[in-house]
């Protein structure tokens, strides 16, 4: 009923950038919080970046002043651009929407199906 796709991964040099992209559609009534995680071989998931549907923005330490978390309310997508990556930015991005559907009162988790980045010489 409702999905979450996401889009901009790849293989990237050191110091180069991305842009994630993450378009939840389906049958939707609102939108709450949104944002990225992500997961490393061997780690435990991550959260990246978080924005409230306000606007209100929130950064892991490893990431704050290279990652822009960004949403577009009329689009139903999030946005994450990521500059100056590193070799350990490495993982695979997933987004994450706080999502009410028709018929419900209250907000539920939805997940995108992950996005593969790689930042390697």
């Amino acid at each position: 009923q409702v999905q979450l796709v996401e889009s901009g991964g790849g293989l990237v040099q050191p110091g180069g950038s991305l842009r994630l992209s993450c378009a939840a559609s389906g049958n939707i009534v609102s939108i709450g919080a949104m944002g990225w995680y992500r997961q490393a071989p061997g780690k435990q998931r991550e959260s990246v970046a978080g924005i409230a549907s306000g606007g209100t923005t929130n950064y892991a330490d490893s990431v704050k002043g290279r990652f822009t978390i960004s949403r577009d309310n009329a689009k139903n997508t999030v946005y994450l651009q990521m500059n100056s990556l590193k070799p350990e930015d490495t993982a695979v991005y997933y987004c994450n929407a706080r999502i009410r559907t028709n018929g419900r009162t209250w907000y539920e988790d939805y997940w995108g199906q992950g996005t593969q980045v790689t930042v390697s010489p």
